[in-house]
Formats: C-alpha cells, sequence, structure tokens
C-alpha cells in the first residue's frame, strides 16, 4: 500500500508542475503574478486582464512556490519523506490560497459576476488543485498501511 502511496505523489507532482504553467483563472498564468503581489496585493483598480499582461521574471513570479511544491510531493514519492509530502502540500494550498485572497480583495465581484467564463476550461487551476488534494489524500494514509 505504501508503494501505492509513493507512486501516487510521484504522479501529483507531476501533475502539479505541468498545471503550475498553465492558466489559473481567465488569461491569468501563475508566471503573471509576481511574490510581491502576493505579498503586498495587487495595486488598486487592476483588472484580469492587466494582471495576464504581465512579464514577471521566472523566480519572482508564482509559479517558483507551486513548483517548490511539485518538487517537495517529488521528493516524498521518490524518498519516502512523509514531512515532505506535508510541506509540500501546505506550500500549494497556501499559494493558491493567498492568490485567491488578494484576488478577491481587488477584484472579487467582477470574478462572482464571470465566474462561469473565468473558470471554464482552466486546466492550471484544475491539474493543481486536483493534484493537491489528492496529494493530501496520499499523505494522510498512516504508515502502517
Amino acid at each position: 500500500m505504501r508503494s501505492f502511496v509513493h507512486l501516487l505523489l510521484f504522479v501529483c507532482a507531476i501533475g502539479l508542475a505541468v498545471g503550475s504553467f498553465l492558466p489559473v483563472i481567465g488569461r491569468v498564468v501563475p508566471t503573471n503574478v509576481a511574490l510581491v503581489d502576493l505579498r503586498d496585493g495587487f495595486g488598486p483598480g487592476w483588472g484580469l486582464d492587466q494582471i495576464a499582461d504581465r512579464s514577471v521574471t521566472f523566480y519572482t513570479s508564482m509559479n517558483v512556490l507551486l513548483l517548490g511544491a511539485a518538487v517537495l510531493l517529488l521528493l516524498a514519492g521518490l524518498i519516502g519523506w512523509r514531512i515532505a509530502g506535508w510541506l509540500g502540500v501546505v506550500l500549494g494550498f497556501g499559494t493558491l490560497g493567498v492568490f485567491a485572497w488578494r484576488l478577491n480583495a481587488n477584484s472579487g465581484q467582477m470574478i462572482r459576476d464571470n465566474y462561469s467564463t473565468l473558470l471554464a476550461d482552466r486546466w492550471g487551476l484544475n491539474l493543481v488543485g486536483g493534484a493537491l488534494v489528492i496529494a493530501l489524500l496520499a499523505c494522510l494514509v498512516p504508515r502502517g498501511a
């Protein structure tokens, strides 16, 4: 059973890494979101199109945090470090949570009004969120099972 959990964590890491390069809401890709924006919030009056058209350097983008979570899940799957799996899940959910919080503070009403078009076919959000949920469930499996 434990080897199945390791395989599942390995697959989740690949899904998380691939999903971090695809759009998460509208045309916004994690490489468009700077780490400073996650810390301080988006500027007043910024819309999703302005966020999506930004060119943020790779090492200062939200993508680095998601890829870091993918690396931690990969280590958990390959080596069996449960703590790495938990850290990857917490880092991934924390990154998505802070992004959603900052985005809601800036353009929450517009997202609620247009959620059917903004969230339709968002493979990046589906892969990242699904991989994190499955990795969380895999981390909850007891060690002796």
